[in-house]
Order: C-alpha cells, then sequence, then structure tokens
C-alpha cells in the first residue's frame, strides 16, 4: 500500500501514521545522556567528520533534565501548534543503544511510561552498536510498543564511510539490518546527500543499495557544516564543492524514483541549527526545499518507485 496524495507522490512519514494510527502523531526528542564509539576512544574520539558536540540531536532535549521534564517541554511545545494527537519518543543524540543493557532497559520504559499517549519508541543508533542482550531487549520491547530503530549509513561507499571517520562499513550495517529484521523490528535508514568526493551516480546507488535491504522507512538528508565540527576543519583545509539546492533537489528526486514504493520516507531534508552554520546557506530553506522536490515530482509526473527494478 501506498500513501502518495496529488501534493507528494512519495510515501509521507505524516500520511503513513494518519492511517496506521487514525491520528496525527508526534516525535518528541528525548536525551538519554548516551556517547558514541566513534567518541568515546572505544574506535575514535574525533566522531563522524559531520556530527555535532549534540550528535546531530541540536533539537533535542538537554541531559540535563529529566526525561519526564523532556518529554513535558516537547509536548508543550507541539500542543501550542496542535491541540490533539499521540506521541513517539524518540532517542536521537549520539547512539541510543550503547550502553549498559540495565541503563537501556531503564531508560527504554521509563520513557515509554511517561505519558498515557505515548505510543511507541524510535531508537537513534549506529549499525555497530548491537549485541545478543541489546538484541533481545528491542525484541522484547518490540512485543510491547511501536519500535524503530533508526541506523545511520549515510553512504553506502566504503571509500566515503572512511573519508567521514563512520568506523565502521557497508556489511555491518547489513548484519544490524537483517538481525533486526530477524526480530520483526522497524527499520530506518539516514543517507547524507553531498558527502566529499561523490557524484550523482554514487548518491543514486546508495539509493538503489537501500532496495536490497529489507527496510520500512527512509530519512535524506543534505550535507552541511557546522562550526566546531572536524568537518568545519576539514572544508577550510581542504574545500569541497558543495550541492546547489538545485543540485540537491534533483538528485533527491530521482532517489526518490528508484526507491521501492513501499519504503516510508521519514524526511527529504536536513535541519541544520541556524546559529552553527557555515555553509551552505540554502539548507535553512527546509520548506523551500521540499516543496521544490514536490514541485519537480507533479510537472513531471513522477512518482516514488516508478525507476525502481528488483
Amino acid at each position: 500500500m501506498n500513501y502518495f496524495t496529488n501534493e507528494k507522490h512519495y510515501n509521507t512519514l505524516n500520511n503513513y501514521y494518519r492511517n496506521r494510527f487514525n491520528s496525527k502523531v508526534y516525535k518528541i526528542a528525548l536525551n538519554g545522556d548516551f556517547t558514541c564509539p566513534n567518541r568515546d576512544g572505544t574506535i575514535s574520539k574525533l566522531g563522524c567528520l559531520f556530527c555535532s558536540d549534540e550528535g546531530s540531536g541540536e533539537f533535542g532535549g538537554t541531559k540535563e533534565k529529566s526525561l519526564k521534564q523532556q518529554f513535558e517541554d516537547g509536548k508543550t511545545m507541539m500542543q501550542n501548534k496542535w491541540k490533539d494527537g499521540k506521541y513517539l519518543v524518540y532517542f536521537q543524540s549520539f547512539s541510543n543503544t550503547y550502553g549498559p543493557i540495565k541503563k537501556l532497559r531503564k531508560i527504554y520504559y521509563e520513557a515509554l511510561n511517561l505519558d498515557e499517549n505515548i505510543i511507541g519508541l524510535n531508537i537513534g543508533t549506529r549499525p555497530d552498536c548491537f549485541n545478543d542482550e541489546v538484541y533481545d531487549l528491542l525484541e522484547e520491547l518490540n512485543q510491547k510498543t511501536y519500535l524503530t530503530v533508526e541506523l545511520g549509513l549515510q553512504s553506502m561507499h566504503d571509500e566515503s564511510l572512511n573519508l567521514i571517520n563512520r568506523g565502521h562499513d557497508q556489511e555491518t550495517l547489513v548484519i544490524a539490518v537483517n538481525e533486526l529484521r530477524k526480530r520483526d523490528i522497524d527499520v530506518v535508514i539516514h543517507i547524507i546527500n553531498g558527502l566529499p568526493g561523490e557524484d550523482e551516480e554514487m548518491m543514486l546507488n546508495t539509493a538503489k543499495f537501500l532496495n536490497t535491504l529489507d527496510i520500512q522507512g527512509l530519512k535524506i538528508h543534505m550535507l552541511y557544516i557546522l562550526k566546531n565540527t572536524p568537518l568545519a576543519n576539514y572544508y577550510k583545509n581542504k574545500p569541497f564543492k558543495l550541492l546547489s539546492m538545485k543540485e540537491y533537489v534533483e538528485i533527491t528526486v530521482k532517489q526518490l524514483t528508484v526507491i521501492n514504493e513501499k519504503i516510508i520516507v521519514h524526511r527529504i531534508t536536513g535541519d541544520p541549527p541556524k546559529k552553527d552554520l557555515i555553509e551552505p546557506q540554502w539548507t535553512l530553506k527546509k520548506f523551500i526545499v521540499s516543496n521544490e522536490i514536490d514541485k519537480v515530482m507533479r510537472k513531471n509526473k513522477l512518482y516514488q518507485g516508478m525507476n525502481y527494478h528488483e
């Protein structure tokens, strides 16, 4: 089943949630005070080149507050815009399966019990942050609530993963997806368009690669450079070509046409914090970028999956 509309020629997350839960659904990001093996010295202390001090959770909660207070803050903000709805709690910052199993169990269950209108849990993490205990806990949770695990891939190309200091290869991602799907856990993959050295063909091949995986969702981000990140230093010392808005729109549209129409598209843009953004400035125009993608697809009668080949 697809959830296309006249305006959106791809499976939007909003339409999927409304169909599944018969309600508007909001994600509220919580900070569980996790870290990452790519920062604590297990793999590296540098982190991924693009990652900020907030661990890609610039708009999430703050670890200095309790989970309850973080949730109430997020709920209040949502209710200022929309009065009714259900909630997903989203552990976003850093790697949220990377920690002692007792902490993971405590924090996941605490989050699920913060409000009677919470319907599920989203956990953002890396594909190398699992072990048998973690898989077992996630399988247990999946039998009790609506669980989604989000994995950062960024690119299918190992040379790109090495360049951005991901600390894992493509095969690690494949293993994690397979293990999660054995347990019937929904998986969302993150990719980034515009990585240094990647051309359009490489980015399209990353999208096509996703069709070989049993995944349920996709987030497409553009590369942007934030202050106080390794990427800022890299760009200063080794300037590389950044995508223009037009290029990003064209590439993203092509990616949408080649990915399986069953995959739910959770995002088609990134969301950089204005105060920290170095380049490109057009990435601040989130709604314009999204609207341009929709306009190109409508004008050219393009749909998600129309160029998908098994």
